[in-house]
């Protein structure tokens, strides 16, 4: 009885052991885990995911108004800020300047100046990148082109240009909005500026 008694120990010994190489440590498996409502579960953060979904044709329309401004803004910037900086440049020069005639004069040579540097790539402009334009040149010298011109044409020739704007749908008196109607203009003006590295 007691042979038959150290056989069966020895079994149910050995089929612990063997139970415990199976099961052993290496049968517990340490992960991350969060407590949820006093229940501690298995986490795991998943990879990233991008859904998309066909565009609407509001969402295609509002991408392509979008696209053609940026594109019109990236063309027209360097002018506007070449422009800018020579009509202010101007405009400080005028203060000292009192003599009539002086400044006829000195007005004349420096529109002479920018007729030859902007005469030729401006006319290669759509009229949609012309209105792009003069809204940019009134946010770098905080006046209108019907003003500009008339500074430096006199009167008759500053309507006589808006009436031209005007026949194009356009306007020499557009102001610049960069928190209403031109947000948009100014997101992407301040974008260019950056890649220009000129600080805004």
């Amino acid at each position: 009885m007691r042979y038959y008694l150290t056989i069966l120990f020895l079994a149910a010994f050995c089929s612990f052991t063997h139970a415990q190489s199976r099961y052993g440590a290496n049968d517990t498996l340490v992960v991350p885990f969060v407590v949820y409502e006093g229940d501690t579960l298995p986490y795991a953060q998943l990879d990233m995911v991008m859904v998309f979904g066909e565009m609407t044709a509001a969402q295609r329309k509002a991408k392509q108004k979008w696209t053609r401004l940026r594109n019109a803004v990236y063309v027209t910037y360097p002018y506007a800020k070449k422009a800018g900086y020579i009509i202010n440049d101007v405009n400080r020069n005028l203060v000292s300047i009192k003599d009539a005639g002086a400044r006829k004069k000195y007005l004349s040579s420096r529109e002479k100046e920018l007729k030859k540097e902007f005469t030729a790539p401006l006319t290669a402009l759509s009229v949609y990148q012309g209105k792009v334009l003069m809204k940019l040149i009134n946010r770098e010298t905080r006046n209108s082109c019907y003003n500009l011109v008339k500074e430096f044409r006199g009167g008759f020739s500053a309507r006589f240009w808006q009436t031209i704007a005007w026949v194009f749908g356009s306007s020499l008196k557009q102001d610049y909005d960069p928190k209403g109607e031109d947000a948009d203009m100014e997101l992407i003006v301040l974008e260019v500026a950056r890649m220009y590295g000129h600080a805004e």
